[in-house]
């Protein structure tokens, strides 16, 4: 080991707490990006795996009902892999010790082995058998929701008939990696479940023999399914399919895409954010690191070590700091990122296998940019090094001109007493530094505050989406749309208090060659349990006589405004098409709807008025008696409570948000306390002659102290304030870039969430002073009095 390396490992351990600080921000850097990486592509890998191995279809379509001769057909069409027709129906389920209605989706599966198409993984139990008609197999998220177990029995109104079934099994699909109830945003576990159910029964259960009523497509390798969509709705038209649709539009899949698409941004944006700190206070450090080894530099070169050498070294050292970061936020990103793709696997998204492999990409890609942003740091620093001539450097540098400033004449100067003028001077003579201190602890401020903002963000949209936007207590949907006149039956149901009809029809809308599939909701125009409420102007919307009114994300897709027109074709019945215009554009923070007048709607589809769904207010004190009314309606298809609604939201994205907000504004801590820390560390060093001097004249350890701490906390006085604007500005930055087709991101900002940050940003100075301070107070005075003549 030549000396150079020698005097590295020993500036190393004499600067470790420094070192630390630095390494740690770097680690932050690091274990985002690997968290956020690996889980993206964890979720990726686990999905396909688990499409691939349980043949999950890549088209998908429903018919009212279609004989089984169909399937040859469909089977002959080009590009088409394999076919796989099955029944399915909604229905109610009365779970014992369960009081409101649960929503079933039976669907069927041959009576020996496997279907063909989306295949089951059974979990618990066995397979139903063809010699018993009403056993089923549930999904294994609902039975742990009701503590389900093969042997226990469930009351479903099949077909206008109430039967006893007995579970035999629970099983996971690949269908149903997201289970989403008719209606429903997020899962509910509690409210729907999933039933398989043997196909012979079913098709007895709704006189379907011999027919079908859903069906499944794979296709061959290459072929796009928009080329075999038009062919195969050719062929169910007749039989009142509904248009076909691929996979990425299939619902489970298409949230757990967008849901990856979300961790692709975050994945780019963050760990940005906490390398260009990292290459920030690299600078700040080394800067001052090398004002501090000027002699040693001079002594270095008299002995004559070249420029190169000289700047080597100090690289070295930069890279031995960032080798540590990388090390550390590798190994904490591999955790990180393990956990939140178990949280993921167990709590949003039901897996039965899970590939967890973080690819050696990710790791390089972490190394090279958080290496790269250190050395960019430490260039300048290096750079001045090298260039220092030997003579200047073994010259102590030009103590600062003392002269009468402005606060020595003012009456502020006047007032405050000796330490703390000598503190606000320090400030004055160098206000780069300074800066660079106070933007590095607004910089920790802003990444706290754009943590937190996430439960101020949660709550907005629950807010506007569950309250402002939806007024009802429940929303009952039927098997089949029925007459206008209906809704009285809804009024006269126990305790209902009052009731509006709604309907919802699968619907293309374009614009040239820009084409969104989803839906139209049709309402009254004096709805007031389900209004068109627009959160940026706070109030809601009249709903149109003609036209569509869009949300504003549809209508960027679309590339339209108001006034422009947009083409509508219905995906259901007469399949009726057309321009309609577009009356208005309002903002909202979930999906992207499309309304207009429900009495719009049936002229467009040449039908009586008709409505699908009941928007419903209830008595509280009687709900029970509605719940037992609605379990034994067979025509009732789904039943959606607002309260259960936002608690599943809550409940689905709690443990998400408190993981993600504990570790941000931990790193976001980390960074405050490395700033902090380094600062005064370097402070010291810098000042250690100057401070043991006025130890000399009389001065106090804790004034010593004062005078020193107390230059950071002024520099974190004036870091805060401009650390909730930095705070806001990066907010903003995230919700721009948190703008995907499911779900979008409010700047809502509470001033709480300001003072939280500030509260913790304050903590992690503390803790960094404190551990400065036990430094001061061991000053050896002779020593760092001795100085040469």
């Amino acid at each position: 080991m030549n000396v150079l390396d020698l005097k590295l490992w020993r500036d190393l351990w004499r600067l470790r707490g420094q070192v630390l600080a630095v390494a740690m921000v770097i680690a932050s850097g690091v274990a985002t990006l690997v968290m956020a990486v690996s889980t993206r592509d964890a979720l990726y890998e686990t999905t396909q795996a688990y499409y691939e191995r349980y043949r999950f279809g890549d088209l998908f379509a429903h018919v009212t009902r279609a004989p089984e001769t169909l399937v040859a057909r469909i089977r002959e069409l080009p590009g088409v892999q394999r076919v796989d027709d099955r029944i399915s129906r909604y229905a109610t389920i009365d779970v014992a010790d369960f009081p409101e209605p649960v929503i079933g989706q039976l669907t069927s599966i041959p009576e020996r082995g496997q279907p063909r198409l989306n295949q089951l993984v059974l979990r618990t139990g066995r397979w139903v058998e063809a010699d018993a008609p009403d056993e089923v197999i549930v999904n294994e998220p609902f039975a742990e929701a009701h503590a389900l177990a093969p042997g226990d029995y469930l009351s479903v109104i099949m077909n206008s008939h109430k039967r006893r079934l007995k579970i035999v099994g629970t099983a996971l699909s690949p269908e149903f990696i997201y289970a989403l109830g008719p209606g429903a945003l997020l899962p509910d576990d509690k409210r729907f479940g999933v039933l398989w159910m043997g196909r012979e029964a079913l098709e007895a259960a709704y006189d379907l023999d011999g027919a079908f009523n859903d069906i499944s497509l794979t296709l061959l390798r290459g072929v796009a399914p928009e080329t075999v969509v038009p062919r195969l709705d050719a062929l169910l038209e007749r039989f009142g399919g509904t248009s076909a649709i691929a996979r990425d539009n299939q619902v489970s899949n298409w949230f757990v895409m967008n849901e990856i698409e979300q961790l692709k941004t975050m994945s780019v944006l963050l760990p940005t954010i906490f390398l260009a700190v990292a290459a920030f206070l690299t600078n700040m450090v080394f800067l001052r690191l090398i004002a501090v080894e000027r002699e040693q530099i001079g002594l270095l070169k008299a002995f004559g070590y070249s420029k190169a050498a000289i700047a080597w070294h100090y690289t070295k050292m930069v890279l031995a700091i960032g080798v540590l970061g990388v090390v550390v936020g590798g190994l904490l990103g591999m955790v990180l990122g393990r956990h939140t793709t178990e949280m993921y696997t167990d709590e949003l998204f039901r897996f039965p296998l899970l590939i967890y492999r973080p690819a050696p990409t990710i790791f390089v890609i972490g190394a090279l940019v958080s290496l790269t942003a250190a050395l960019i740091g430490a260039l300048g620093a290096v750079l001045r090094a090298a260039r220092l001539p030997p003579a200047e450097a073994m010259i102590p540098p030009a103590p600062p001109s003392y002269q009468q400033r402005w606060l020595g004449a003012s009456a502020l100067g006047r007032w405050l007493d000796q330490p703390s003028r000598i503190a606000f001077r320090q400030l004055g003579r160098r206000p780069l530094r300074s800066l660079f201190t106070a933007t590095g602890i607004a910089m920790s401020v802003g990444l706290m505050v754009m943590a937190l903002q996430w439960f101020d963000a949660i709550d907005h949209i629950a807010q506007v989406y569950f309250f402002n936007a939806q007024r009802q207590d429940l929303t009952i949907g039927l098997t089949e749309p029925e007459a206008s006149n209906a809704i009285h039956e809804f009024e006269r149901m126990p305790a209902v208090m009052a009731a509006e009809p709604m309907r919802i029809v699968p619907a293309e809308i374009s614009r040239g060659k820009r084409l969104h599939r989803g839906a139209i909701t049709a309402i009254e125009p004096d709805a007031r349990l389900w209004p068109i409420y627009d959160d940026r102007r706070q109030r809601t919307l009249p709903v149109p006589g003609a036209g569509v009114v869009l949300a504003s994300r549809l209508a960027r897709k679309l590339d339209v405004s108001t006034g422009d027109r947009v083409w509508v074709k219905i995906l259901e019945g007469r399949r009726p098409e057309g321009w309609l215009p577009v009356v208005d554009i309002f903002d909202t923070y979930i999906a992207m709807p499309a309304y207009m007048s429900l009495a719009a709607l049936n002229r467009l589809l040449k039908e009586r008025p008709s409505l699908e769904y009941a928007n419903v207010r209830v008595d509280k004190n009687r709900e029970q008696a509605l719940f037992t009314h609605l379990k034994q309606l067979p025509t009732v298809s789904a039943v959606m409570l607002r309260k259960a609604a936002v608690d599943a939201f809550y409940d689905t994205l709690g443990e998400f948000l408190l993981f993600f907000v504990g570790v941000f504004s931990a790193l976001a801590a980390l960074l405050s306390f490395g700033i902090a820390y380094n600062s005064t560390r370097i402070a010291l060093s810098e000042r250690g002659r100057e401070l043991a001097t006025l130890r000399v004249l009389g001065f106090t350890r804790g004034e010593i102290s004062y005078i020193l701490l107390g230059e950071v906390a002024l520099l974190i006085f004036f870091g805060l304030p401009v650390g909730c604007a930095v705070g806001w500005l990066l907010s903003w930055t995230m919700s721009n870039s948190f703008d995907t087709e499911l779900f979008r991101v409010p700047l809502v900002i509470d001033a709480s969430t300001y003072g939280i940050a500030v509260i913790i940003t304050l903590s992690a100075a503390v803790l960094s002073a404190a551990l400065v301070r036990r430094r001061v107070d061991r000053l050896d005075l002779m020593r760092v009095l001795k100085t040469r003549e």
